[in-house]
């Protein structure tokens, strides 16, 4: 399907649900449009889940959290969860080490897959790829969270955490139909059904799509499906939520690592570099268990217990740019089979006391239990040598002989066991009528972390077991009627980071020692009618990471220097007139080693600029546009190839139209509308490397409210 023909299309179609009211609509229909217009609006809301503080607003919080609502995801039509994060001015979005694994940028720092919170829990989301249909909410924090979440298990999000919100029924019944377009030949389809039965509450939900993305012979199919049941009988209330997750992607473009004097010129916006044997299949069957008593109006007792089976594998391909002019490569490919089985808990009670002067009270524990099972097949062909290959001319080659095996690839056996606990208190004291809040909290946190090797039959390798206390103090003050003015203080307590599994590394998959960085941000947040606006400035500290020499003739991956990263962080977000509402910012970041080098792969300004307009002329319909920009980055260590900013624009529509009693919503959008070819990031954990932005994609969707 061509853009020519969807975008003629989808105007004949807006033409013709625009003359039918005209000519027909009675006061009934019109109102049916004007409520479905308003409730299809954009949901970015200001703070959310704060980890054991729990769900609260902005205003009311030392922290910098928004929240991305189900409208939006439903609007948008994203193919994963880094679309959804796009909306956020802070944020950016990678792929990890040689396969589909996204990755997050916040404040410079990368955060894993793995370390997604799913209802305030560790461990649970599915890694490497989530599919966004099953979300009610993505909650963005900004900055370190150790006493807030717990050290992450994957061993980032220093600079910021990311928790998914499951769906779960809400107070208006819903039964809902939607049918995607994605180009070039991507169709999907979904449902979501929510009811309320006195007390109890059910929500299915799901989708399933299928067929080539707009880059050429990337295939991308996903199946999710979910379930929620709660209950809510006054003083108790318990909420179990499960889901299913398939995706599988053939041909993913692959990142582009540097091994060249020069940084090659950008492919075609649409161009594939991939080899056709390469793909990836993730499988995760999740869910959690909520229960919460309030043992009395000012005292609440909560329990949350989660798990998450997962199996991942594939066959990875990469490529290596050895001529920057010419575009001369070296493939290769490797196979990873991989399973997970994750379990979670978190528990405690918080208390409401005084009246004059107030404190909330927050104590508990909490604990996280992961066995990661894999095995490694290094496809280099003989003596290591990959195959010829070529970033503009891609030949596509037969799968590469095995040149290195680790671990037992039919049925992997364990090769780490990690165990997180921990015990928290804290007490949020309000003075001045909660005009002045002052937070103090401590968390004793444990890491137990036994590696295996892949040889011997996964025999112990290593060992260790860390604790450290890491607290936080943070202080809100409201002058005035929606003004906040808040600082904190907060470290990040990390498991140690893993050796990539480099043949020429000396300690290839070694896990590090556990590391501990410290934030001091100060900010303001100020509402002014539907507008809200925020503004942070942050300095974060942690010891750095990467390859040195060793005393084998081998590099050994560890421990190098310290990181600097400062920044200002802006946002502007609501409704600035009827029927106008926009979603802006801008993040400042500098990001250094104390060598005075920059960090690789953080960009040095970032800003989105975007709105939706419900026209008054034309009854239920929005015009849709977004601008997103990234300064540029540094792609080496050694600060020498450097990639230059880029900005792309989006633009769309969406028209509600009453069909009898039903509401039916048509949507259609274009990203990076000048089909720019750009490369997006130059982020990489372990390679100087870069990620190929997304080519001018074509999107139309149509749901019917039954």
């Amino acid at each position: 399907m061509s853009l020519r023909f969807l975008a003629s299309s989808s105007l004949a179609a807006l033409t013709v649900a625009i003359a039918a009211p005209a000519a027909a609509q009675d006061s009934d229909a019109a109102a049916i449009v004007v409520t479905a217009q308003r409730a299809n609006a954009t949901e970015i809301a200001n703070g959310g889940e704060a980890g054991v503080l729990g769900d609260k607003p902005a205003e009311d919080l030392p922290f910098a959290i928004r929240s991305f609502g189900e409208t939006l995801i439903l609007n948008q039509q994203p193919l994963s969860l880094g679309e959804v994060l796009d909306n956020d001015p802070t944020v950016r979005t990678t792929y990890g080490f040689g396969n589909a694994a996204e990755q997050f940028v916040i404040r410079g720092f990368a955060l894993f897959g793995d370390d997604l919170g799913l209802n305030g829990l560790y461990g649970i989301a599915p890694r490497q790829l989530v599919a966004p249909e099953l979300y009610q909410s993505v909650q963005v924090l900004n900055g370190s969270s150790a006493f807030l979440n717990g050290a992450a298990p994957g061993g980032s999000g220093v600079g910021g955490s990311v928790n998914l919100q499951l769906k779960r029924a809400g107070s208006a019944p819903l039964t809902r139909a939607t049918a995607s377009y994605n180009s070039v030949a991507h169709i999907g389809g979904s449902f979501d059904v929510a009811r309320r039965f006195g007390e109890w509450g059910l929500r299915v939900n799901g989708a399933y799509r299928d067929g080539e993305t707009a880059i050429d012979r990337e295939d991308r199919r996903t199946q999710v499906i979910g379930g929620a049941l709660d209950y809510d009988g006054g003083p108790f209330r318990a909420a179990l939520d499960v889901a299913y997750q398939n995706i599988r992607v053939d041909g993913l473009r692959p990142k582009v690592t540097i091994g060249s004097a020069a940084i090659p010129a950008v492919p075609d916006a649409d161009a594939n570099y991939a080899q056709d044997f390469s793909f990836t299949r993730l499988r995760d069957v999740f869910g959690t268990l909520t229960l919460e008593y309030d043992v009395a109006d000012n005292a609440l007792l909560y329990a949350r217990l989660g798990a998450r089976d997962g199996r991942e594998d594939g066959i990875y391909s990469s490529i290596t740019v050895l001529d920057g002019a010419t575009g001369a490569a070296n493939g290769n490919a490797l196979i990873v089979p991989r399973t997970d089985n994750n379990e979670a808990i978190q528990g405690g009670l918080r208390l409401k006391l005084g009246s004059a002067v107030t404190h909330e009270i927050n104590f508990g524990g909490s604990a996280n239990w992961q066995t990661n099972r894999n095995a490694f097949d290094f496809r280099y062909g003989p003596g290591f040598a990959g195959f010829a290959t070529n970033l503009y001319d891609t030949p596509q080659v037969a799968l590469p002989t095995s040149t290195l095996v680790g671990g037992y690839l039919d049925d992997p056996y364990p090769i780490a066991r990690n165990r997180l606990t921990s015990a928290f208190a804290s007490d949020t004291i309000g003075l001045w009528g909660d005009r002045i809040l002052l937070t103090g909290g401590l968390r004793l946190q444990a890491i137990d972390v036994r590696t295996f090797g892949y040889y011997d039959g996964g025999s112990p390798e290593t060992r260790y077991r860390e604790d450290a206390i890491t607290p936080v103090v943070g202080v809100v003050v409201k002058p005035a009627a929606g003004i906040s003015l808040y600082a904190n203080r907060i470290e990040a307590l990390q498991q140690g980071p893993t050796a990539p599994l480099d043949p020429l590394l000396a300690n290839p998959g070694e896990v590090l020692a556990p590391r501990r960085s410290v934030q001091y941000e100060a900010g303001a947040k100020a509402a002014f009618g539907r507008l809200e606006a925020a503004v942070a400035f942050y300095r974060i500290e942690r010891p750095g990471d990467g390859a040195i020499a060793g005393g084998s003739g081998r590099p050994v991956y560890g421990y190098i220097g310290e990181q600097r990263h400062r920044g200002i962080e802006a946002t502007l977000n609501g409704e600035a007139v009827p029927g106008l509402r926009i979603n802006a910012g801008f993040a400042v970041n500098d990001a250094e080693y104390d060598s005075g080098l920059s960090v690789a792969g953080v960009p040095d300004f970032t800003a989105n600029a975007g709105a939706e307009w419900d026209l008054p002329f034309v009854s239920g319909l929005t015009l849709t546009g977004r601008a997103t920009h990234s300064g540029k980055q540094w792609v080496d260590a050694a600060n020498t190839l450097e990639i230059p900013s880029w900005t792309v624009f989006d633009l769309g529509a969406r028209y509600v139209v009453a069909a009898g009693d039903r509401p039916v919503t048509l949507r259609v959008s274009v990203d990076n509308v000048a089909n720019k070819r750009y490369w997006a990031s130059a982020f990489d954990s372990f390679n100087a490397a870069l990620l190929q932005g997304r080519p001018r994609t074509a999107n139309a969707s149509i749901s019917v409210d039954f």
